[in-house]
């Protein structure tokens, strides 16, 4: 697949002649334009995660799904991978945080605090208001994106992204 033309015959039906960039590339992984021309597609990084959370994404290149669990970031895809399509593992995994979006269930006022609970990071704080429910909030330079409190939400109402400027995107 040089220089990003998707020719599966699902990608030319729907006018994309491109691969999407996924919203979480995997961890270690080189810039989105280098991954695409250089992964082979072999899946030997989607059998060598323990979490299994490394799924065929568009174009059948590996994406990962935080709905079937989290990131350990035991760097197994990196070595399970032939293609150079990875930076060392001495370097920071990636540059995405957790970001909780308006569905959480305390800005409907239900008392919920599945995400803290499930992060071992501790970077997901609930802060007491008078009156209310306590609300969520992201500590940007604590969390490592791992996911963990993704499939732990009962509303899906949490992304992972990149951050920009000390807040969550």
């Amino acid at each position: 697949m040089a220089d990003g033309i998707n020719l599966s015959r699902r990608g030319l039906l729907r006018g994309r002649l491109t691969t999407p960039k996924p919203g979480v590339q995997l961890p270690w992984s080189v810039s989105w334009d280098a991954f695409i021309t250089d992964c082979t597609r072999c899946g030997d990084c989607l059998t060598a995660c323990p979490e299994q959370i490394l799924v065929k994404g568009d174009g059948g290149f590996p994406a990962v799904d935080f709905l079937r669990g989290e990131c350990t970031f035991c760097a197994d895809c990196v070595d399970a991978c032939q293609a150079p399509v990875f930076r060392p593992t001495t370097q920071t995994p990636w540059e995405y945080v957790a970001h909780i979006e308006a569905g959480c269930l305390a800005s409907a006022q239900v008392f919920c605090q599945r995400c803290q609970d499930s992060c071992e990071q501790q970077a997901i704080r609930f802060s007491p208001q008078l009156g209310r429910v306590p609300t969520p909030s992201i500590q940007t330079e604590s969390c490592n994106g791992c996911g963990a409190c993704v499939a732990d939400c009962p509303v899906g109402s949490i992304r992972i992204g990149l951050v920009h400027g000390g807040e969550a995107t």
